[in-house]
């Protein structure tokens, strides 16, 4: 990876974007002996690589294929079939081995390195751009882009112009703008006539309205439902597990679900609902209950319950329940235990907004997806510009999904780019 010099800022391909897409898209461009240019306006590349996955970075999903897009993404996960058949979770896989990268795939298919340090994958990314000559400009802010004849001709920076044949756009979205992704893709786009999908932050902790839930701080409930209500209706569910938090909610499905609560607070009010027992219907749950009932029947209710939930939440469950905390368990009626039930099965949680940007894993929107060639990653409104990674209109849940999303179009963008200046 040879450091930057003013005078090289004539390339074959510039790459915009020095992130997970764009490192991965630039060592794909150079294989052909080809002169690429990585421009990064952060000091360092991978900023926000070091940081995914709590500094741990889960790198792929095991069970992320080609036949599974649309349940994963919906009708926009039909996109990806080219570029994940030309690169799917085995070649990034393989990409890591060959710089000695160990690797560990733990619950629900998320792949990490073993050493469980972020580090360790920039550090390989490095290393693949050192090995196919890729020029780095580091610290180098774009401030303009010349556009002639549908086509780009350079970008003015504070380094200097930079001219080349072919560019590639990887400049992630609007999530973690401490790292660097302030959307400038976006208004670029537009100054080239694309459209660009309303950015919202997603995979985002949830604020709430109640105060309750910060008094469970800590506390992760493992294999439950959490359902979007909107109009006393269920809009969207999740099952797995959840964390409260300071301000609120996160932990994996809250995550998942929190870009169908963005969407939806822009027309309305809308509530969560917790089931903390879903696989267990009204009746067997009634009955598990009656059974520690029983068992505690001489006991006082606030010592009932033990077996069945969190601790933490007792008091909460309790509290909703309207029944005394000293009632004797025996005393407790038919309509006070069902009432209870249903607490369990449908615990609702009055939500104010999403955390946003701040705190947002990725984003969703960017590119409108029918303005570029899935099988090249080619712009279908600027002859010689390929996009990869956040930028486009194209987001996955947590668990892997995403990254892969950037190392293969990153990998499409890049091979593509390459091959079409040696036709």
């Amino acid at each position: 990876m040879r450091e930057d010099k003013k005078e090289e800022l004539i390339f074959d391909i510039a790459v915009i974007g020095g992130g997970a897409a764009g490192m991965m898209a630039a060592i794909c461009a150079a294989k052909p002996n080809l002169k690429v240019v990585l421009i990064e306006k952060n000091q360092e590349l991978g900023k926000k690589l070091l940081i995914t996955g709590k500094g741990r970075c889960n790198i792929t999903q095991e069970n992320f294929t080609k036949d599974n897009l649309l349940d994963i993404f919906g009708k926009n996960g039909k996109f990806l079939f080219s570029s994940l058949a030309k690169f799917d979770i085995q070649d990034t896989k393989d990409f890591f081995g060959e710089e000695k990268v160990a690797l560990k795939t733990e619950r629900g298919g998320r792949v990490f390195p073993k050493s469980d340090s972020a580090e360790n994958i920039v550090t390989a990314l490095r290393n693949k751009l050192t090995k196919n000559k890729v020029t780095v400009i580091r610290n180098n802010k774009i401030s303009s882009i010349k556009i002639e004849d549908n086509e780009i001709k350079s970008l003015s920076t504070k380094k200097g112009q930079v001219i080349a044949k072919k560019f590639i756009l990887c400049t992630g979205g609007r999530s973690y703008a401490r790292t660097g992704s302030t959307g400038d893709g976006y208004t670029w786009a537009e100054q080239f006539s694309h459209s660009v999908i309303k950015p919202r932050p997603a995979l985002t902790p949830i604020k709430t309205y109640d105060e309750w839930p910060t008094f469970l701080t800590g506390l992760t409930l493992k294999n439950v439902k959490l359902s979007v209500i909107q109009n006393h209706k269920e809009v969207d569910e999740r099952f797995g597990d959840m964390l409260f938090t300071h301000f609120g909610l996160s932990g994996p499905i809250v995550l998942d679900i929190s870009k169908k609560v963005g969407e939806l607070l822009e027309t309305g009010r809308v509530q969560l609902a917790v089931d903390l027992k879903p696989a267990l219907n009204f009746d067997t749950l009634d009955k598990r209950i009656q059974r520690d009932f029983q068992k505690y029947q001489n006991k006082q209710f606030k010592n009932s319950l033990n077996d069945l939930f969190p601790q933490k939440l007792i008091p909460i469950l309790i509290n909703f329940s309207k029944i005394s905390p000293e009632k004797k368990v025996n005393k407790i009626s038919k309509k006070e235990r069902h009432f209870l039930v249903n607490l369990a099965k449908h615990l609702v949680i009055n939500i104010t907004e999403l955390v946003g940007f701040e705190q947002a894993i990725i984003t969703s929107g960017g590119i409108d997806l029918k303005e570029i060639n899935s099988q090249t990653m080619n712009s279908r409104k600027i002859s010689n510009l390929y996009f990869a990674g956040e930028v486009i209109d194209l987001d996955g849940p947590t668990g892997g999904y995403n990254l892969q999303i950037c190392w293969s179009t990153g990998y499409l963008a890049g091979t593509n780019a390459a091959r079409s200046i040696n036709k």
